[in-house]
């Protein structure tokens, strides 16, 4: 009587991976400390972002840290000083801005009207009220790198204290547009954002007790073109 025949294993046949002793004991730490590690990648790669656009907003907006904000208009005093802090230098680097001492002088800036809306240049404006005391002052509109716009035009897009009239209460009325207009005219023109920049030289309001008590004038929007 034969033998029964014993089955033969295919050469080609290999053990799956179950049938591999200790498989699954190194997988699984692999598998956690990847976890980990891309955890922790992404925890970085939040906190840089965060970081980096909390720095951009701060350098961005006119408000932020050492902000004085009258009306429409902010100014950082401190800006030219030993007690400006990190974002106000960072401010002055990135957009080349010449600070002030206190004993000089200090700039506004207004990228909003009086009403809340953002400046443009498309837009007719009208500047009104009264000035702080200051030797001499100039007023100039702005593009987005704080430069003075170019309208096209011979006329530069500023004024100063020097040539403007004044109202019977020594208040001034400034009209900006991209036309003239009978008294103080600011030009203006093209499209987009615009910003005024006020800047008062030798005056008491550049020392931080001189800011409580100040007023700047209004800013109010007339029209648009279309």
């Amino acid at each position: 009587m034969l033998a029964p025949a014993i089955p033969q294993r295919s050469a080609c046949h290999r053990p799956l991976p179950r049938d591999i002793p200790g498989r699954h004991s190194s997988f699984f730490p692999r598998l956690f400390m990847l976890k980990n590690a891309f955890l922790t990648l992404l925890a970085l790669a939040i906190a840089i972002g965060g970081g980096g656009g909390s720095v951009w907003y701060a350098l961005k907006t006119q408000g932020g840290i050492g902000a004085i904000r009258i009306g429409p208009w902010t100014a950082f005093p401190d800006i030219g000083t030993r007690a400006a802090d990190p974002y106000s230098k960072a401010r002055v680097a990135r957009e080349g801005i010449l600070a002030l001492g206190q004993a000089e002088g200090l700039s506004f800036i207004a990228e909003r009207d009086s009403g809340g809306e953002q400046l443009k240049r498309q837009c007719a404006y009208e500047i009104e009220g009264g000035f702080p005391a200051a030797r001499f002052w100039t007023l100039y509109a702005a593009d987005q790198s704080l430069g003075v716009v170019k309208a096209g035009k011979p006329r530069l897009a500023a004024l100063q204290s020097h040539q403007v009239l004044r109202q019977p209460d020594n208040s001034v009325v400034i009209s900006v547009s991209n036309r003239p207009t009978p008294g103080n005219w600011l030009l203006s023109g093209g499209f987009g954002r615009m910003y005024f920049v006020l800047t008062f030289y030798d005056t008491p309001i550049a020392s931080s007790t001189g800011l409580s008590d100040i007023t700047l004038p209004q800013i109010l929007k007339v029209g648009c073109n279309a």
